[in-house]
């Protein structure tokens, strides 16, 4: 009988902006989360209660507002903890009334399994990819997408910290990691780590210089 996995990650598209929302629950203990409960909350909670989880927290990657336009009601209704960097902590609690910030590296348990919060600033100076070591899942938000990248031309963006988000916390994942981005932007809904270093120019540009080139905006001084 194969061994039940200690996380599955449900991706769907939800909205008008192509957003990526995940639900991540615990098959062995029926405890759920959400990320980034932007539209269509509706849908998000159909499979909620399709596998008859139970929704304790609430992920986030940032708090741009296309990807906290559900959050009031995604809390509301399920009563969960929203965790997020303490950077974007006072924004989340516009929309929530239990909100906690994240510490980088720290984990956070879905019943069995755990997300690993990784600080990932250069979109945002708040971004947290989200890394499942059980699963080799990676949920990036706006920091990586496939085959390209999240905008460092935001108020509170930053080149150089995207370079090192970048080349040095998400590189030193395991290459068969699987990429959950925040928005359907790339050929395919998900790929690896392998390939996005092997294709996406947004990370073989691996100097500062070859990456505002890419991005088309100035060194910064």
């Amino acid at each position: 009988m194969p061994e039940i996995p200690a996380l599955e990650i449900v991706q769907l598209e939800v909205g008008l902006l192509q957003n990526f929302c995940e639900v991540i629950g615990c098959p062995r203990t029926g405890k759920a989360a959400l990320v980034d409960p932007a539209f269509e909350v509706d849908r998000l909670m159909k499979i909620v209660r399709e596998r008859a989880w139970t929704v304790e927290t609430i992920l986030l990657t940032h708090t741009h507002d296309d990807h906290v336009a559900g959050l009031d009601e995604a809390a509301a209704e399920t009563g969960a903890v929203v965790r997020c960097h303490p950077l974007e902590v006072d924004v989340a609690r516009r929309f929530a009334a239990r909100v906690e910030p994240v510490a980088d590296s720290e984990d956070v348990w879905i019943g069995e399994g755990r997300m690993r919060a990784i600080w990932a600033p250069g979109h945002t100076p708040g971004c947290v990819c989200w890394y499942g070591p059980e699963t080799e899942g990676l949920v990036t938000g706006d920091v990586l997408f496939v085959g390209s990248c999240g905008g460092v031309s935001y108020e509170g963006s930053d080149p150089k910290a995207m370079v090192d988000t970048l080349q040095r916390k998400l590189g030193s994942l395991p290459e068969q990691t699987r990429l959950y981005p925040g928005h359907d932007y790339g050929k395919t809904p998900t790929s690896t780590l392998m390939w996005e270093f092997a294709s996406n120019p947004a990370l073989r540009a691996d100097t500062l210089e070859a990456f505002c080139a890419y991005k088309r905006v100035a060194v910064p001084t």
